[in-house]
């Protein structure tokens, strides 16, 4: 099969589209043949980490497409079904939470290949709403964004939430989906086109990520924050998060080092909580979601598999609104 492989030296300049072999499926196992497939950050921040002397390996934690093989002890699916890919590896329920959850894309070879071969339990039949398309990059950050705000933020109709950051899968899903679930949704980023777009895509208020909110009139207090970015942002929150509200952090684009004004925090106690990928179980309730809300991905652009390095190279720059998509044939 065709695949885009990492090896040799970090960062994009590893990335190969080349040769490499199919796997057949073991007991408990299918073989996917992928139509399509998304990128993700996280791609980047492993192909950054990764040495000479790392084990080549297949990039990609979302994709979509049909099952070709079935290994034996595998109940419930077969030849010809229409699948989704659930990331997360051996995490079934949501309150058994991994130190770090492993993810096919890395520890397992991932989605950035014509095939695929990974347990059955994480192939589940593709929402029959979407498209090729928007399937293959719907898993990774939608999960995400699900687990975010309802099993750790919590969020409830009627809530205020602030989504900083606006442009990417996760912060786009979390758009859809709090909008979905009644939420007043307040959008943040530094470019003025990204912010008309949110708003187009049914954001309340959209602001300028370097402006000093604690001068917006118009802006009420916030219920919860979906925090991505970290330390840059960190300290604006505390000047529009109402008492007793949640910050739910995912990521930290901007750097781990952080300092925690912690009477900011007990004074007005506030909770701080972290979040990471999602359980097969919230995999599940996140499909349901999005097919009785007819959520669809927002997708910037499609490149076919060879043309992968392109596609990650958009998301380095951060030109992109919405979901990069791999167009496996």
């Amino acid at each position: 099969m065709k695949a885009m492989i990492h090896s040799g030296q970090s960062g994009l300049e590893g990335l190969q589209y080349t040769d490499s072999t199919a796997r057949a499926p073991e007991a408990g196992e299918v073989q996917i043949q992928l139509k399509s497939a998304g990128i993700n950050h996280r791609d980047l921040f492993i192909m950054a980490g990764r040495t000479l002397q790392d084990t080549p390996l297949i990039l990609g934690s979302d994709g979509a497409g049909v099952i070709i093989a079935i290994g034996e002890s595998v109940d419930g699916l077969s030849v010809g079904d229409e699948v989704i890919i659930h990331p997360t590896l051996g995490w079934d329920h949501a309150v058994e939470v991994p130190i770090v959850p492993d993810i096919v894309g890395g520890p397992t070879d991932g989605t950035l290949a014509q095939y695929i071969t990974l347990p059955a339990r994480n192939a589940l039949p593709k929402p029959s709403h979407l498209s090729w398309v928007e399937a293959g990059v719907l898993s990774l950050s939608a999960l995400t964004a699900y687990r975010a705000l309802f099993t750790r933020g919590g969020l409830k109709q009627g809530e205020h939430i602030l989504i900083p950051g606006i442009g990417g899968g996760v912060a786009t899903y979390a758009l859809f989906m709090a909008a979905a679930a009644g939420a007043k949704v307040t959008v943040t980023s530094r470019s003025e086109a990204k912010r008309h777009e949110a708003l187009h895509l049914g954001a309340f208020q959209a602001l300028d990520s370097h402006a000093d909110w604690s001068q917006q009139n118009d802006l009420d207090p916030v219920d919860l924050i979906l925090d991505s970015i970290g330390q840059a942002m960190f300290p604006k929150y505390f000047d529009i998060i109402r008492p007793g509200g949640r910050i739910v952090m995912y990521g930290a684009s901007s750097g781990d080092d952080l300092a925690v004004p912690i009477r900011s925090i007990f004074f007005p106690q506030v909770s701080l909580i972290g979040t990471s990928m999602g359980s097969r179980e919230e995999f599940v309730q996140m499909l349901q979601w999005v097919e009785e809300h007819d959520i669809h991905p927002v997708i910037d652009s499609i490149y076919p598999l060879q043309d992968t390095v392109k596609a990650f190279e958009r998301m380095e720059k951060g030109e992109q609104f919405g979901n990069l998509a791999i167009l496996v044939e």
